[in-house]
């Protein structure tokens, strides 16, 4: 670092960037020059130093260089990113130097969102883009840390679970039309997702071993149609058919050319199934002639099956492996409340036990009770 006096009296700071490239800076008075230059090294010895180049850059130049590494998504999610990008983050910050960028910026333009009417989880989702645009550039050296850092949003309202008996799913089927009946019980007793479902192949099917193997999941995406890829979790699991499922996937199977890559569930002119088409056409209609709560969604056939494992005493790792959880850790968060009524019979069991237990001994309690009943008294 260094500091010399021009000829025109004004003086100049300089010094090498961490990559060796001079930079310099022309100041009225040599306290000025100096205060700059101590700035700079109090920065590179704390690793906040910016680069004043990159500082400059426009936010818009950051976006394109985080969406070059989006590649690795699955295809819904990169569509989801950039539809927030283009219609909601780069209007706001596109042409500002990056390193202007604050946290009042921030708050401010969370703010514009919700006056405007955006939804929660449409400004979550702005935001957190808007974090990972600005996270890249943190990365290059072009800001010191990320505005968006500390800035909360609040939570959109979550989709009342609707959880079927075992004899509102049995409603269900029968309202809709073959084979999409053998669809709704597979899904209530399996709880494969709806991509999943709609992505099954017949050679995934074990019907022997009584067994299905998910391993692929398809979503529709706006401009590119149906997209097929791993599951949630990007992890493949095995999933037990009930016996009458099974003889039911059997018999749909029967009249059919032996093909392993076709798909188990077709759209009724054949081809995939296209959830979204499926769902308005067949699966809402079927819900009201089941006379079954209006808002009941296909996921809840998902819910339904979760529910109806946990009535029968199953344990939460054993409906993480089912339903393909990412940890039980999300099995508990979404079902926890479910517990506690299983809870209370496991008690009253567990009560049942004792008397029995104490019946046998003639009603007398065993030895060291009474020993430690003296000690009370």
């Amino acid at each position: 670092m260094a500091v010399k006096r021009l000829s025109s009296g004004k003086w100049e700071a300089s010094y090498r960037d961490p990559v060796g490239r001079e930079r310099i800076k022309t100041c009225r008075t040599r306290a000025e020059a100096d205060r700059w230059l101590a700035g700079v090294k109090t920065d590179m010895g704390r690793g906040d130093y910016i680069d004043p180049r990159l500082a400059r850059s426009r936010f818009g130049e950051w976006a394109e260089e985080w969406l070059a590494t989006t590649t690795h998504l699955k295809a819904k999610t990169r569509v989801d990113y950039e539809g927030m990008l283009r219609c909601h983050v780069l209007p706001a910050f596109r042409d500002r130097p990056i390193a202007t960028i604050q946290q009042v910026d921030v708050r401010h333009f969370i703010a514009v969102m919700a006056e405007s009417g955006a939804a929660a989880g449409t400004i979550r989702s702005a935001r957190k883009v808007l974090r990972l645009v600005l996270a890249t550039a943190q990365s290059a050296g072009a800001v010191k840390a990320n505005p968006c850092d500390g800035v909360k949003v609040g939570q959109s309202p979550k989709d009342e679970m609707i959880f079927l008996t075992a004899e509102q799913v049995e409603r269900l089927a029968t309202s809709i039309r073959p084979p999409y009946d053998t669809l709704v019980r597979f899904a209530a007793y399996t709880g494969l997702r709806a991509g999943e479902v709609g992505a099954l192949r017949v050679g995934r099917l074990e019907l022997l071993r009584g067994r299905v193997q998910v391993a692929e999941s398809v979503t529709e995406v706006q401009g590119r149609g149906l997209v097929f890829g791993p599951t949630k979790t990007y992890e493949r699991r095995a999933a037990p058919l009930l016996p009458s499922v099974r003889d039911e996937l059997g018999a749909i199977l029967a009249g059919r050319p032996a093909d392993p890559a076709a798909f188990v569930f077709t759209a009724p002119e054949g081809g995939p199934l296209r959830h979204k088409n499926f769902y308005r056409r067949l699966f809402k209609p079927a819900v009201l002639a089941a006379d079954l709560p209006q808002g009941t969604r296909f996921h809840d056939l998902r819910h339904t099956c979760a529910a109806l494992m946990i009535a029968l005493g199953a344990h939460p790792k054993a409906i993480q492996e089912r339903l393909g959880h990412s940890s039980i850790t999300v099995t508990l968060d979404r079902y926890g409340h479910l517990f506690p009524s299983l809870d209370e019979a496991l008690t009253a069991r567990l009560d049942e036990m004792r008397q029995d237990a104490l019946a046998a001994l003639g009603n007398r309690p065993p030895a060291g009770l009474a020993a430690v009943r003296k000690l009370g008294d």
